[in-house]
């Protein structure tokens, strides 16, 4: 036998076998068996402080099914001012209440974060008042990083907390 022919017949045998196979399930298909469709989800988008995000050009938060994922919160007011510059327990504080906004407006809570990620200018700093995390996660920690930066995106930020979570419905 020639190198194509041996090709050939492993080709036709390979397609004898895919076709079996796809046989076998039209056959249950017939016999009453539902065939699950996954369902396409659309993202849900939130602002916390639509002004500000439209200015800077981010969103603060979307869901997609039971995933969301919610950017960098900051310790800052509705003008954009950072709030409580110089006080990383204060600033940590400030970030975790506005994340549990976001939280509880799509219906979750702490115990659905999967992934939570700091960013400080000041790591010695951080993990010195980071045991307020404690009262934050009861259930258990989620995954995370913590990074030592060089600078955030407004003077006088110490602190920037991003956060996935997963909610099975």
């Amino acid at each position: 036998m020639t190198k194509f022919s041996l090709f050939a017949a492993a080709f036709l045998m390979g397609l004898s076998i895919i076709t079996g196979c796809h046989h076998d399930d039209k056959t249950k298909a017939t016999t009453g068996t539902v065939l699950k469709i996954a369902s396409v989800d659309t993202p849900e988008y939130f602002n916390l402080r639509p002004k500000l995000e439209k200015e800077y050009g981010y969103t603060h938060a979307v869901r997609i099914g039971d995933d969301l994922k919610i950017s960098g919160a900051v310790s800052m007011d509705d003008s954009g001012t950072i709030v409580a510059p110089g006080n990383m327990e204060q600033q940590m504080k400030n970030c975790y209440t506005d994340l549990e906004k976001i939280l509880t407006h799509y219906g979750y809570t702490y115990d659905d974060v999967v992934a939570e990620n700091v960013y400080t200018t000041d790591m010695a700093e951080f993990i010195r008042v980071s045991g307020f995390r404690n009262s934050i996660y009861k259930k258990q920690f989620p995954t995370g990083t913590w990074l030592e930066v060089k600078g955030l995106a407004i003077n006088g930020q110490m602190i920037e907390i991003d956060m996935e979570a997963h909610k099975s419905r």
